[in-house]
C-alpha cells in the first residue's frame, strides 16, 4: 500500500459495504468464506491480512481457536476494535501490522487470508505452518471496465499486468503448491444514480492512485460521464456494475 492508498483507506476508517443495499448475481461458484470453513476446523489458527474494519472477519469467519486481524491503516484497526467489543468475541484479536514487514511468528497460523490487500507470498509462506494455506481475494484489471472506459482512468486501468497474474506468480515463486487461480464474475445492481454515486466516493474504482493530483480525495466525480454509464447500463434490477475479482488458493 502506497502513501496515497494508506491516506485514502484512514478517511473511510467509518464504514463497510453493508452500509450499501447491493443487489448481486453471482456468475462464479467460488467463495472465499466457503473456502476457508471447508480448510478450517475448532483449533485452526487463522490471520487476516487487509483486515479493515473487520466485519468479515467478525461476521463470516468460522468458529476456530484464534484469529489475529492486521492493518497498517491505524483507524481501521481503531474500528474494528469498537466492533469487536461490541460482538462480546473473545478468540479475535486486530492490530496494526504492515503485510509487506510481517512480524508474526514463525510457522505458527494454519491459514492466511488476503483480501484485497497487497502481499509479500515469501513472509506469509514463513508464518505458516506446514500443509497451511494462503488464499487471496482480490479485484482484477478489468473490474468496472467499462465505467473506465468512459472515465479514462481508474484502479488498475493502467497496469501492463493484472495483479491477479503478478499475486498467482508470487505465490509460485514463494514455493507455494496446488496454486489455483480463479476467476470470479459479478454483477452488482444500484437501485439509484445517488446510491451508485454514494459508492463510488468510498471505493477508487474510478480513480487510480498512482496518478499524481493533489485534489485525488475530493473525489470530484464527473457525472456527464456518469450519466452516460447509467444510461447503457440500466435494468429492471438498477444500475449494473460488471465486477471482476479473482481468487487465489495455494498450500505450503
Amino acid at each position: 500500500m502506497n502513501e496515497k492508498e494508506y491516506k485514502f483507506y484512514e478517511q473511510i476508517k467509518d464504514w463497510n459495504f453493508s452500509d450499501f443495499k447491493i443487489d448481486v448475481e453471482s456468475l462464479t461458484n467460488w467463495d472465499l468464506y466457503e473456502e476457508l470453513k471447508k480448510l478450517s476446523n475448532n483449533d485452526s489458527k487463522i490471520l487476516d491480512l487487509g483486515t479493515g474494519g473487520g466485519e468479515k472477519v467478525l461476521e463470516q469467519f468460522p468458529d476456530v481457536s484464534e484469529i489475529l486481524g492486521t492493518d497498517l491503516s491505524e483507524a481501521m484497526i481503531e474500528t474494528a476494535n469498537k466492533n469487536l467489543l461490541l460482538s462480546g468475541k473473545k478468540n479475535i484479536t486486530f492490530r496494526k501490522m504492515d503485510n509487506l514487514n510481517m512480524d508474526t511468528p514463525l510457522e505458527y497460523f494454519d491459514i492466511v487470508v488476503a483480501r484485497n490487500t497487497v502481499t509479500d507470498p515469501k513472509q506469509i509462506y514463513l508464518t505458516l505452518k506446514n500443509d497451511g494455506y494462503l488464499l487471496i481475494h482480490g479485484v482484477d484489471k478489468y473490474d468496472c471496465h467499462e465505467l473506465k472506459r468512459i472515465f479514462g482512468k481508474g484502479q488498475s486501468y493502467f497496469d501492463k499486468k493484472p495483479i491477479s497474474i503478478i499475486d498467482y506468480e508470487n505465490m509460485l515463486d514463494a514455493g507455494f503448491k496446488d496454486v489455483e487461480l480463479i476467476p470470479i464474475h459479478k454483477r452488482e445492481y444500484f437501485s439509484s444514480k445517488q446510491d451508485l454515486v454514494n459508492f463510488l466516493l468510498k471505493v477508487p474504482i474510478i480513480e487510480d492512485f498512482n496518478v499524481e493530483d493533489k485534489d485525488f480525495y475530493k473525489k470530484n466525480i464527473d457525472h456527464d460521464k456518469l450519466n452516460e454509464y447509467i444510461k447503457r447500463n440500466t435494468y429492471k434490477k438498477g444500475i449494473r456494475l460488471i465486477r471482476r475479482y479473482y481468487g487465489i488458493i495455494g498450500k505450503k
